[in-house]
């Protein structure tokens, strides 16, 4: 059963927590990139969505640079990446900073994607949850690490009626890359 927001297309708005990044000294937090791990765990973010049949009509990605780098690498995994809008208030969001955004985009897009940072992605995700299928939600009340996708249904004609509690957590998964390019 999805929740229903109203009447309307079913709608996904799909969470990705950024990929594991490195803490260089002197770099500022908003310029910091990504690790060697995290440039190996993105590309298998990119990898999980379309296995899940979940590729975006649109992005929405922090401006920070590992965000950045996570949606590059992530969407380099699929053939033609939908478009993508790098926006200034992904970053450091808080859940009322994220609906704004989410709330502003075209009718049109039915699948959403959010590049961004936690706390916010996780409470976000926990806000508008009224239900998950399986123990998703469980999964993301313990941890959303680096990573991370949450997949969120609602049915609505706008993406204004996304509100809290009126989604279903569909899916909640963790891809991690790996070591030497493939070999274990």
């Amino acid at each position: 059963m999805i929740a229903r927001a109203g009447a309307g297309p079913l709608r996904r708005l799909v969470v990705l927590r950024h990929a594991k990044s490195d803490w260089p000294a002197g770099v500022p937090d908003h310029k910091r990139p990504l690790a060697a791990r995290g440039r190996r765990d993105a590309p298998a973010a990119g990898r999980a969505l379309a296995e899940i049949d979940c590729l975006p009509d649109l992005a929405l990605c922090s401006t920070a640079v590992r965000a950045r780098q996570t949606w590059d690498l992530a969407s380099g995994q699929w053939g033609t990446p939908p478009p993508v809008r790098h926006d200034p208030r992904l970053y450091a969001a808080e859940v009322s900073d994220l609906l704004t955004v989410v709330h502003e985009v075209p009718t049109e897009v039915e699948t959403l994607l959010l590049v961004g940072h936690n706390p916010g992605l996780e409470e976000l995700v926990l806000e508008l949850a009224e239900d998950s299928l399986d123990d998703a939600l469980d999964e993301v009340k313990v941890k959303f690490p680096t990573s991370a996708i949450a997949v969120l249904a609602w049915h609505g004609t706008t993406w204004q009626a996304l509100a809290p509690g009126t989604a279903l957590l569909t899916d909640m998964i963790v891809p991690r890359g790996k070591k030497g390019g493939g070999k274990k």
